[in-house]
Order: C-alpha cells, then structure tokens, then sequence
C-alpha cells in the first residue's frame, strides 16, 4: 500500500463565509477515501498538529485543520494569533462551528472523498468535537480528553460558549469514541463519568477509554504529559473506529 501524500496550507471559507486559513494533507494514489476535520488544542495551530494531519494523509484519509485563531492576527506567527484569541475571549462556539462546516465542504469537495466524515479533536478541540457530533452532520468523532463537555457552575456559560455541549446531546448523529486520562483534571473522571450517563440516557453509540497513568494531553509528543503507551493504544482505538465508520 502506498504512502504517498500531499500536504500544504490552503485557504478555505469558513464562518460567514471568511477566508481562513487551513492545512491540508491527502493520499496519493489510494482511490476514494474518507475525510478527516482535524480541531487543533488550546495552544493553537501548531507544528504538531499539522503533523497530526501527515498522520492521517499516510493511513489514508484527507485530513484537514481550521486555523481557529486565524482572524485574530492574519499572517502572524501561530504563537500570536492564539495569544490575541486568548484576549479576546476564545473563539465562540457559533464561529467555531460555522468554520467548521466550512472545512466539511471543503473536503466533501474533494475529487478522491468518498462521502464519509470524521472529526477528532485535541484539548478545547476536544470539546469542540463533541459539539461538532451534535450540531453538523459527520460519521464518527473522537473526542481527545476535550475539557468543558460537562460544566460545574452557572458562571461557566458565556457569550462565546452559551450551552455546555453536555446538553446538546440528544442531537448527536454519529457515533463517538472517547480518549482519555485517569489522572487528568479537565476533564476529570467524574466528568467522564458524567458524560457516559449521559450518553448512555440518550441511547447513543460511543466507547470511552480511559488510560490509568495518563494525564491531560497524553498524545502531545512534544510536551511533558506526553505517554507512550497510552498514546500508542489511543491511535490503535482511533484507527480501528474510524476503519469501520469512514471506510
């Protein structure tokens, strides 16, 4: 089986239309194959998460990630754009979901897409992925350890984030696999917990994992929470859920 791929930024229409920035990675030479809308975490649209992409493109899948934090500072450093979306809020769940859909068109548009969809999502992205689950139409998702699903306190809604996406569960139409770390307060367990009763009240398809010596952001190669082996079962789990659901 071939490796090949090609990858590069791109711009794409996000919310209302915006052109925003975006990367893209595709196979080469493997016939029609499913998409991939890469969330990238808190820290931005790093290295790191383009390398995610590369990932995916080698094992078959276009992926592509929004710059979230693009209109912040257009044609700065990834470093200042997420420290001027930082000040300004966060990005709001509504534009977050209007790029997004952007993204899902871009790769419905693709010549070599065969119609199926996946999301996955790191950190915020994470919550942002189950959200995505409940509000656009996709196959499958993968939440990575996305803190916030579950809130603790009234004050925790916001302009840029009015519902909890907790609560937007009775609209989810995929089915959901969720990564997680025992040791990791945001999300905790309790919160984890939560969200499989949930789930559950609402006769949804998911699998959760959960990994007992990981933290937060366990899959993060370049950072101190990274852990290898729960990293290394958590891309066995994403490869075998999105092989049966995007093929």
């Amino acid at each position: 089986m071939s490796d090949h791929m090609q990858a590069g930024t791109i711009e794409i229409a996000g919310n209302n239309a915006d052109e925003i920035e975006a990367y893209l990675a595709e196979p080469v030479g493997r016939g029609k194959v499913g998409g991939v809308l890469v969330i990238h975490h808190m820290p931005g649209y790093d290295r790191e998460t383009k390398e995610i992409c590369r990932t995916f493109a080698v094992r078959g899948y276009a992926a592509l990630c929004p710059n979230l934090f693009h209109r912040y500072a257009p044609g700065a450093k990834w470093q200042d754009q997420s420290a001027a979306a930082r000040e300004a809020g966060g990005v709001p769940d509504e534009q977050a979901l209007g790029d997004f859909e952007g993204a899902i068109a871009h790769l419905r548009s693709l010549a070599d897409h065969n119609g199926k969809i996946g999301v996955i999502g790191y950190c915020s992205g994470g919550r942002q992925t189950y959200m995505t689950a409940c509000n656009l139409d996709i196959d499958a998702a993968v939440d990575c350890y996305g803190g916030g699903v579950v809130i603790d306190s009234p004050d925790q809604i916001t302009p840029q984030r009015p519902v909890a996406p907790i609560d937007m569960t009775a609209k989810m139409s995929c089915p959901l696999l969720g990564l997680f770390g025992a040791l990791d307060r945001s999300p905790s367990p309790a919160h984890v917990a939560k969200m499989e009763e949930v789930l559950r009240e609402h006769g949804k398809d998911f699998e959760f994992h959960s990994y007992p010596e990981a933290g937060h952001g366990f899959f993060s190669v370049d950072y101190p929470m990274y852990h290898r082996d729960s990293a290394r079962d958590g891309w066995k789990q994403i490869w075998d859920f999105y092989g049966r659901h995007l093929a």
